[in-house]
């Protein structure tokens, strides 16, 4: 929590030119759907083939009119992210009982569903044009940080342990094959995962004057985290955080 707190202070304080030598300022609250996936960087394969799942994203924003078409916008923003991988993938948390049975450094395959769910407080900060009077039309682009809030790994599903993706082995003790496993579990992977990313974002959008102090806007903007968020990424591999975040906003004239 402290870290978060120096962090808004200093974006605040980023942000402190922009407010003075504003022609306008608004602010608004947003909220609608994130579209995240995670892409993977490396060839470990516990962190490839991880498709995109749904989230949620909703936050507070400031634009800062410095011209009729140049402005600065900020923003502090929920962000889920994550992906899922559902099918036959590499097991990361062996029975203890098996792992002493096997040679070190053996991966096992299994069939399951897998979520990996990131939550952050990303805060983007754009140069943004806009076109227009009543409708406006806009572009945006910058960089974004975001802060770690919650990381969890929900997993799903029986199956029998395997020694090749291609379920052709089956894990047998005594010339028996092992039984399936439930892999239905909930853990928290927070400690493994660096607790603040960086990385650009940019989009289009629409507004339309409500009045002479108020808008209504749909927004659709990109990003991509440009570090790696495991810390051990030579056990756990070396993924990237991305997607499309779809939202609809009000926003408020404070000053014009």
């Amino acid at each position: 929590m402290k870290k978060i707190i120096v962090f808004l202070l200093g974006c605040s304080l980023s942000c402190l030119p922009a407010f003075l030598f504003s022609q306008s300022i608004l602010a608004g609250v947003n909220g609608g759907i994130s579209i995240p996936s995670l892409k993977s960087s490396g060839d470990n394969e516990i962190s490839k083939d991880y498709s995109s799942r749904l989230a949620g994203a909703f936050g507070l924003f400031g634009d800062f009119g410095l011209s009729q078409v140049f402005s600065l916008k900020a923003a502090i923003q929920y962000a889920g992210q994550g992906g899922k991988r559902n099918g036959v993938q590499p097991v990361t948390n062996i029975p203890s009982q098996l792992a002493q049975m096997l040679p070190p450094g053996t991966t096992l395959y299994a069939n399951f569903d897998n979520e990996s769910v990131l939550k952050y407080l990303e805060i983007p900060i754009m140069a943004k044009l806009t076109w227009g009077n009543r409708f406006k039309y806009y572009v945006n682009a910058g960089p974004y940080t975001g802060i770690l809030i919650g990381a969890n790994q929900k997993t799903d599903g029986s199956s029998q342990l395997y020694f090749d993706k291609g379920t052709m082995q089956p894990v047998a003790i005594q010339g028996e094959p092992l039984p399936a496993q439930s892999f239905k579990a909930d853990t928290k992977i927070r400690d493994d995962i660096r607790s603040v990313n960086f990385g650009l974002t940019g989009g289009v959008g629409l507004g339309y004057r409500l009045g002479n102090r108020s808008e209504i806007g749909l927004d659709a903007r990109a990003a991509y985290g440009l570090v790696t968020i495991q810390k051990d990424s030579d056990a756990n591999g070396k993924s990237h955080t991305g997607g499309l975040f779809l939202t609809i906003g009000y926003a408020y004239v404070l000053h014009r």
